[in-house]
């Protein structure tokens, strides 16, 4: 069995079954007669990871994305490409807000279930902005942002909540609860460090707790906290949507998305023996190199075609180097030693049996190097390698088990640098993938028995 991008089958096959239900089991149900007396006061905030909050326009109101059954099935989503300013190197402002969670469509349910539990079972209620809590009860809060944008940007208008939470609850010091999926545990996690700080613009990356005195108990569920070889494969070869794809030179547009590299350190290509390449994918030499993204001459032609859209290709290239440079710091911000400064020890979910992409293969061709992403690319297989376990791990499909737990890679016996200070102890994996870890019903006991606990 591989790892492959959405495909129509599994779709179609989502459809029917999409809407099955995960609970009441006897751990859930117990929890629901309990949590009476063990209720936690503390608010919950659910953090989206990609894709996972919906975006519509300002001013019409218009959804853009996921819009309509019709639309998640067949657009390429042009319109979700930001627009970039030649002159800061910045995405402009294209009109489009976060209106709420991507919590269902079309049969897939990616959030609504873990809604669900919170408030059958939980005993939560859903809570609003800027509506006073009088009654002393625990709300959930939804955290919609643009998952386009840098993270940064993530970071300030979560604190911003938790600000406006705490003057809800009358409590200027209320601490709240976390449940990030997927990126948005980066966006935690890099909050936690270093508050609404942006510490990206050097070499240094001070970690002062600014955001850690704000929360008691953090959820991690599939964070690629060692990033994903899946960004990879988005910036070559575009991101699955539906039944179409968004191709890759929308993606680069998308500053979030370096932010989902590997990690430096991570061995990420090989050669076709299985030797590590020691390439920089932060470099954007490598790239041109490779000819890869905005370097790629289909793209550089695709880009030219149509102006409107796309900038100029140097200013695209310049864009690019910008925004890959950023990401290697906003990598190194979160694995950098903490000192004496106390964090939260955040509970960790994720999925440990489907194949995950952990790894590109440099194939020559013809005097060209070409990267190969899957297997079955490759054209003259090298004797004796075995290119599944090469070019996969085990993990949810997108974030590989390694990564979770914020290791370069899935080998104990490999020592970490000396330059990280990153390691999870309460971890719980599931057999899973990834766009489904939210719904599955063993995490969601997890999740429950943990919120719901005694301090």
């Amino acid at each position: 069995m591989r790892a492959r991008a959405a495909t129509a089958v599994f779709l179609l096959f989502a459809l029917v079954l999409g809407g099955c239900a995960t609970y009441p089991t006897p751990v859930l149900a117990r929890l629901s007669k309990e949590h009476a007396a063990v209720r936690s006061h503390v608010p919950v905030i659910i953090v989206p990871g990609l894709m996972g909050s919906r975006l519509a326009d300002r001013k019409t109101g218009v959804e853009a994305w996921p819009g309509s059954t019709r639309k998640l099935l067949t657009s390429g989503y042009l319109s979700l490409a930001l627009r970039i300013d030649p002159l800061t190197l910045e995405p402009k402002d294209d009109g489009l807000i976060a209106t709420g969670l991507f919590d269902a469509a079309a049969g897939l349910d990616f959030y609504r279930k873990v809604v669900n539990a919170l408030q059958e079972v939980g005993g939560y209620k859903r809570g609003h902005p800027g509506e006073p809590v009088t009654d002393h009860e625990a709300r959930f809060y939804a955290f919609a942002y643009d998952w386009r944008q840098d993270n940064i940007m993530a970071v300030r208008a979560l604190d911003a909540l938790i600000e406006q939470i705490r003057r809800d609850y009358g409590d200027p010091e209320l601490r709240v609860d976390i449940i990030a999926h997927s990126m948005g545990g980066l966006s935690v996690r890099y909050y936690e460090r270093s508050g609404t700080a942006d510490v990206l613009e050097g070499n240094y990356f001070p970690v002062t707790g600014a955001g850690a005195r704000k929360l008691r108990r953090i959820v991690l569920l599939g964070t690629p906290n060692e990033g994903s070889v899946s960004a990879i494969h988005y910036f070559l070869n575009g991101y699955q949507v539906g039944l179409s794809r968004l191709p890759n030179v929308g993606v680069v547009t998308m500053p979030s998305t370096y932010q989902l590299f590997p990690h430096p350190q991570a061995n990420w290509i090989t050669t076709m023996r299985g030797a590590p390449l020691h390439l920089d994918q932060f470099d954007a030499e490598v790239w041109r190199r490779f000819g890869w993204s905005v370097f790629d001459e289909d793209v550089r032609r695709r880009i030219a075609r149509h102006p409107g859209i796309w900038p100029a290709p140097d200013v695209f290239e310049r864009y690019f180097k910008k925004h890959l440079e950023r990401a290697r710091r906003f990598v190194w911000s979160l694995d950098v030693p903490v000192g004496d400064v106390r964090l939260i020890e955040p509970l960790q979910l994720g999925g440990d049996c489907v194949p995950t992409p952990a790894r590109l293969v440099i194939e020559e061709v013809g005097g060209d190097s070409v990267a190969r992403l899957v297997p079955e690319q490759i054209q003259r297989p090298a004797p004796g390698v075995d290119y599944d376990r090469l070019m996969y791990e085990p993990g949810d499909g997108s974030v590989t088990k390694s990564s979770l737990l914020g290791e370069h890679v899935f080998e104990p016996s490999v020592s970490r640098s000396e330059h990280t200070d990153i390691e999870f102890d309460k971890s719980f994996f599931v057999c899973e993938q990834h766009d489904k870890l939210t719904g599955n019903v063993r995490f969601l006991e997890q999740l429950l028995t943990y919120l719901l606990s005694p301090d």
